[in-house]
């Protein structure tokens, strides 16, 4: 595993954190040195060891079964395997319903007690009447998607709220780290490597900010993964928000 020996000295990334302050983005002049040097000191992540992390994020799902309320209706967009759903099914006795295109994970979602359509997102939602679950969850796929805007108009159709959960792509760190290395970044919460990763339109939290302005969605509530703590989203975590989720509906 390499480490960023090559990469320069704290004083020079301060600089060009200044630079970028001035020219790009105000809110990196508040980042500390500290923090700066801290990620000059850290092992830059290779496909051969990224790391402790997971690409399954336990802190959202603790957070959507605290969200949904006992007896609603859920859809769950891209439901894996079905832990989510299976939760929720057993502890808030919830109406499930998943979509899965991976068909190991829809034999999984089956062996759960899981309900599932296997189809591609891509082809939208039209089987889905408008208004017919409380909650559509989308929970780090909407990144994965080809076509991220239509879906995530169709699950605001379909549903009275969504649940949307992404990573992001403005966190401090990624920014440095392909500022620096010149490289597309690996972390523990983004493991995989340029060739192998599904993400293929990578967002911000600023950008999906920008998307709600524009299209009269309303933000109910939003909690991100800053520096290691769980908490509700507030102005600047565009910059130190690891990965976020919001909860929305049509305003």
């Amino acid at each position: 595993m390499m480490t960023r020996k090559d990469l320069p000295i704290p004083e020079a990334t301060a600089a060009l954190a200044k630079l970028l302050a001035r020219r790009i983005d105000p809110s990196l002049a508040n980042l500390e040195p500290e923090k700066i040097e801290a990620l000059l000191a850290q092992p830059v992540w290779t496909e051969s060891g990224v790391g402790p992390g997971s690409e399954h994020a336990d802190w959202q799902d603790r957070l959507i079964e605290s969200r949904v309320p006992e007896g609603a209706s859920v859809l769950d967009l891209g439901c894996g395997n079905g832990e989510l759903l299976a939760t929720l099914m057993a502890r808030k006795n919830v109406r499930g319903q998943g979509v899965e295109l991976d068909s190991a994970a829809v034999l999984e979602s089956v062996a759960r007690g899981v309900p599932v359509f296997q189809s591609n997102l891509d082809a939208g939602l039209k089987g889905f009447a408008d208004q017919s679950f409380d909650y559509v969850v989308l929970e780090q796929t909407l990144q994965a998607l080809h076509r991220p805007v239509e879906l995530l108009c169709e699950m605001l159709r379909v549903g009275r709220r969504g649940i949307v959960s992404f990573p992001n792509f403005g966190y401090w760190q990624i920014r440095f780290d392909l500022a620096l290395r010149g490289r597309m970044p690996i972390t523990p919460r983004l493991p995989r490597m340029w060739y192998d990763t599904p993400n293929i339109h990578l967002l911000t939290l600023q950008d999906f900010l920008d998307w709600t302005d524009a299209n009269h969605v309303h933000i109910v509530e939003g909690h991100v993964l800053a520096e290691g703590v769980v908490r509700e989203m507030r102005a600047g975590d565009n910059l130190y928000a690891e990965e976020a989720l919001l909860v929305v509906e049509n305003g």
